[in-house]
């Protein structure tokens, strides 16, 4: 008796063990197709941008101004200058921001504020980027009485603060605790800490999620529909519409004129190839030794 209790207990476990083994090989192939899946619509969007794009890009693309429409040649000069001050304004405004709500959700807030900050940043993060827009266009716009460079900044900043925030909530959590105290143990004040010990310590942390912050801002074009307008010429004042890659081309896509639908297809390649850049760079930072705390 006690013999075909054992058998049978040991076949019930040998049943449970395969079923186990069926289940997760299942899920395993589910979870390789969708990856395979994922990645398949990501180098067919890719390759079908560098076939269409590629063959437009020239040197007279980098260095010219859009000609009128209708006219052939010409380039987007005027949008990558744009495209570099919008983004460097908002960098400037949201990245020590971010940084600062970083630090004083990881080091300063209680349990509940930080819950509350960390909450606010991911509504922040999911709010639709043409919301943004508008808000923009009514605080800085309307305000201003003139579409500006500034106020595509703010559009920008406002989608990047919840994104630096959270890594650099999450870069500086991984900072150990005892290199904390034993500052603390020295004589120096908890503002110098942070400052001399526990940022220094982050920053490639903190850098990788400033540039993922610059790569999203970087392709983003509604905000600055309702924001900078868009301009036919050169202009590098930020109280003035200015033209940015993300409405040019909006702008030249939508229009019926093939020699700017050709213009739009090789800015997207530019765009996407400089996203691709960056995205690697923040890669490349937090692979380095020690790149996640050090």
């Amino acid at each position: 008796m006690t013999a075909a209790t054992t058998s049978i207990a040991g076949n019930r476990r040998a049943l449970v063990h395969r079923r186990r083994k069926v289940t997760n090989t299942i899920a395993l192939g589910l979870c390789s197709v969708a990856a395979f899946a994922a990645a398949g619509v990501l180098l067919l969007i890719l390759s079908y941008i560098v076939a269409r794009g590629a063959s437009a890009i020239s040197w007279g693309f980098f260095v010219h101004l859009p000609r009128p429409a209708g006219e052939s040649g010409g380039g987007v000069k005027n949008a990558i200058v744009g495209s570099l001050i919008v983004v460097g304004l908002a960098s400037a405004i949201a990245i020590p921001a971010g940084v600062a709500v970083g630090i004083f959700v990881s080091e300063y807030a209680g349990s509940t504020i930080a819950s509350v900050v960390r909450f606010t940043a991911d509504v922040l993060t999911g709010v639709p980027s043409i919301v943004v827009g508008i808000f923009i266009y009514g605080l800085v716009v309307v305000r201003m009485g003139h579409f500006s460079a500034f106020a595509g900044g703010c559009a920008l900043a406002v989608i990047m603060v919840p994104i630096v925030a959270r890594a650099s909530e999450e870069m500086l959590k991984l900072v150990p605790q005892s290199q904390r105290e034993a500052a603390l143990a020295l004589g120096i004040t908890r503002w110098r800490t942070i400052i001399s010990v526990v940022l220094p310590a982050a920053r490639r942390g903190l850098t990788t999620g400033a540039l993922l912050a610059v790569a999203r801002a970087s392709g983003e074009t509604a905000p600055l529909l309702f924001t900078i307008l868009g301009n036919q010429f050169m202009t590098t004042s930020l109280d003035k519409p200015i033209d940015a890659l993300p409405l040019r081309i909006y702008q030249y896509a939508s229009g019926p004129y093939p020699d700017q639908q050709a213009q739009a297809w090789a800015a997207a390649f530019v765009l996407v190839l400089v996203v691709f850049i960056i995205n690697l760079l923040a890669r490349l930072v937090l692979a380095r030794p020690g790149g996640k705390s050090s």
